[in-house]
């Protein structure tokens, strides 16, 4: 795979094969989508829900202030005249006002609202480690690979009727001969043997790697997925309702032709606005491409985020672990777990951001080793010549 030519594009746009529908300023090479547009996919029913959310979460807000006074080991900090109660009983009814409007949403399938008690515990458990303020980098990069191997089975484990496949390795224990064991695990080829990642740079990277590698592992034949690198950034001097999503196609790496027909799979740590992936797709529609499926996978999603991209987006799924109800004025989810990409990669300077190449180097050589084929892919696809 290649970048495509800046010529190729111009020529694209001149005969109007990229019109833009619903996709709102180009300049140059970018492609802007603003936030009002994406508002306008959602109906009158969905912003009275968000309406309701977002007065259920500011009362809970309200109680922050009292929760912050108390310390962890104050004897009260569990009773009822600090907050506490109160706090859960607001976070119980947002809970299930989510989970009534996802139940009548095919396209949002929620971890914690499709799974048994048991497993929903293991989900909100590791969705408490990812939101902790002292669970650092590489804590927070463990808890973001069981994240995704969790979604990857919500997305992909089958039925109890699914066809079987069995995989012969050969094991260390050679005495009195070779031993190799036999193991059945679900046939799910069909599914995930035409996907293609697309990855929305920085915090979305290592987890595309992760969602490839499970692809690779459950696989008969050890497919390795091609990648199509997508550069776009929100404006964050806007708020969230003035916010404007650029794709830039002069830093991005990919082939129109060899995401046609293909399932692609988007994978985001956090989907607040849903803005990056509309952006994208859209302009990949737009440009004649037709995929087979669109599936994009969360650890964390915003009930507006996730409620715009099915509005948006015809055939598109969002699997996310958990959901979370609301967005602050600079559109940062709300309780969210702060910027994951920064908590992943760790910070840019200001003056001097990493591409994605210095991204891989610096995730280091037990990274590296883990995920080999799925860095000679990417490698191939930004350093390949046409």
């Amino acid at each position: 795979m290649k970048q495509p030519e800046a010529g190729r594009r111009a020529g694209l746009m001149e005969r109007g094969i990229v019109s833009m529908l619903g996709v709102t300023g180009m300049n140059k090479h970018k492609i802007i989508l603003k936030a009002e547009d994406l508002d306008g996919y959602l109906t009158q029913a969905d912003k009275t829900r968000l309406s309701q959310m977002d007065g259920l979460y500011q009362k809970a807000m309200d109680l922050f202030a009292g929760l912050g006074a108390a310390g962890e080991g104050d004897e009260d900090f569990l009773h009822e005249d600090r907050g506490t109660a109160r706090l859960i009983r607001l976070y119980n009814e947002m809970g299930a006002l989510m989970q009534d409007i996802c139940k009548e949403e095919a396209g949002i399938r929620v971890y914690s609202f499709l799974t048994p008690q048991e497993s929903h515990s293991e989900a909100s458990r590791l969705i408490a480690k990812l939101r902790d303020v002292r669970t650092e980098n590489q804590e927070f990069i463990y808890y973001i690979q069981r994240a995704y191997e969790m979604l990857f089975k919500l997305a992909y484990s089958g039925n109890p009727g699914t066809n079987k496949h069995h995989i012969i390795v050969k094991t260390k224990v050679a005495r009195p001969v070779q031993n190799y064991a036999v193991h059945k695990i679900n046939n799910v080829d069909d599914k995930i043997e035409n996907t293609v990642m697309c990855v929305m740079l920085r915090g979305a990277l290592l987890p595309a790697m992760i969602m490839s590698k499970e692809i690779q592992e459950y696989s008969s034949h050890g497919y390795v997925t091609p990648f199509a690198l997508f550069r776009i950034r929100r404006d964050d001097n806007r708020t969230e309702r003035t916010m404007e999503y650029i794709l830039d196609l002069d830093r991005s790496y990919f082939r129109l032709e060899a995401l046609d027909g293909k399932d692609l799979i988007f994978a985001d740590p956090m989907n607040a606005t849903g803005g990056s992936l509309v952006t994208v797709v859209k302009y990949l529609l737009d440009a004649g491409i037709t995929p087979r499926s669109i599936r994009f996978f969360n650890a964390i999603s915003a009930l507006k985020g996730a409620l715009r991209v099915v509005r948006a987006l015809d055939r598109c799924e969002v699997f996310t672990l958990w959901m979370d109800p609301a967005l602050n004025d600079a559109a940062y989810i709300m309780p969210g777990l702060g910027d994951a990409g920064d908590r992943i990669n760790g910070p840019d300077q200001a003056d001097h951001p990493r591409n994605i190449l210095q991204l891989i180097a610096n995730y280091g050589s037990n990274i590296a080793r883990l995920y080999r084929a799925q860095l000679r892919e990417i490698e191939d696809t930004v350093l390949k010549e046409p």
